[in-house]
């Protein structure tokens, strides 16, 4: 995309792919209250530091500090002190720094806290590229050059800085996607957590997410996935099919930086976005957004907004086949009940 070079405050540009989605519920024999995901489990009494005790919920605790004073030095070392088939909320305790490392929660791993301390910032940063080399002189590929990647279910994230340093692409340079944060498991909430890269920042790949008051920052292209997720009040997809249920969902955010970029591209067929009570400045190209090349795309994707404001805002050149929602076309995308979230977030 031949705009220049943007140095972003905010949420620039969106692109969407489609891939088949298959949701995770969970261990079939968890039936209790650890299949929700409340505001219990994003906070830490800072009284309790030792993994050999537990809250005052009596949820595990695991203090990461870089000066060998907690339970490990590595918030990689915490995770991996949680049992495969965990059934419990996990709370990692992070205490300020900049953790340089790479950072998995697989699968096995539910429920795991990452929560960061609010008197100062926490880290946890990487700088690898798509065309990065392995140890057999292959290109690792997009997934492999996230900073942290998380596959489990029911994780949440409060106060941490997901951050991948890899340099700026050059102007058609390919395999620069540097992805900071790679969300692939269901039903995950992150909350006030800063996302930063300069390309491919944010790989919301699968699954239901809900994205609230976070800052997210890159300069192309930069978030993208098959979820199917909430953004709220972030200083801010995609199908196979048009029965398909995902995309992605802006409510109340705010967009602006400098240069001009779209509200969005359509990668996938059946790309769905919906920008709903968003804030948008100048930035907005007049046309807001772009087919990707291919005209039979207009017919397909699902592109809209609803009640936004600001000097981006203007839908009079917009391109034809942009929607301009009204509310009953709008509500369904609006809240939480747009990721199933009655059925796994008490908020």
């Amino acid at each position: 995309m031949a705009l220049g070079v943007l140095r972003l405050l905010l949420l620039i540009s969106l692109v969407f792919s489609g891939a088949e989605i298959v949701f995770c519920h969970g261990l079939e024999s968890l039936q209790s209250l650890q299949s929700i995901i409340s505001w219990s489990d994003l906070r830490i009494d800072e009284h309790y530091k030792d993994s050999n005790i537990k809250d005052e919920e009596g949820k595990r605790v695991i203090l990461v500090s870089k000066d060998g004073s907690g339970d490990s030095k590595t918030v990689q070392g915490a995770v991996d002190m949680v049992p495969d088939g965990n059934k419990e909320r996990v709370k990692i305790y992070i205490s300020p720094g900049v953790y340089r490392e790479q950072v998995y929660v697989p699968i096995t791993k539910p429920y795991i806290s990452f929560i960061g301390n609010k008197n100062g910032e926490t880290v946890i940063s990487w700088d690898l590229r798509a065309s990065d080399r392995d140890s057999d002189g292959r290109a690792i590929g997009t997934s492999a050059s996230a900073s942290v990647a998380i596959e489990s279910v029911y994780f949440c994230a409060n106060g941490i800085t997901f951050e991948n340093t890899a340099p700026a692409a050059q102007s058609g340079a390919s395999g620069m996607q540097a992805v900071a944060l790679r969300l692939a498991g269901d039903k995950a909430l992150i909350y006030r957590c800063k996302i930063l890269s300069s390309q491919d920042t944010l790989f919301d790949q699968i699954g239901r997410h809900y994205f609230y008051e976070c800052y997210i920052q890159g300069s192309i292209d930069f978030i993208f996935g098959n979820a199917r997720s909430l953004y709220k009040e972030c200083t801010l997809h995609a199908r196979n099919s048009a029965s398909e249920n995902s995309g992605f969902s802006l409510n109340s955010c705010k967009l602006s930086g400098t240069g001009m970029i779209y509200l969005g591209r359509a990668w996938g067929k059946y790309a769905r976005v919906i920008y709903s009570y968003c804030q948008l400045d100048g930035i907005i190209l007049p046309q807001g957004w772009n087919d990707w090349g291919d005209a039979s795309r207009q017919k397909t994707v699902w592109f809209g907004q609803f009640n936004c404001s600001g000097r981006g805002a203007d839908m009079s050149n917009r391109v034809p086949w942009a929607r301009s929602l009204t509310y009953e076309e709008a509500k369904p995308f609006l809240d939480q009940y747009y990721i199933d979230g009655d059925q796994w977030l008490r908020l």
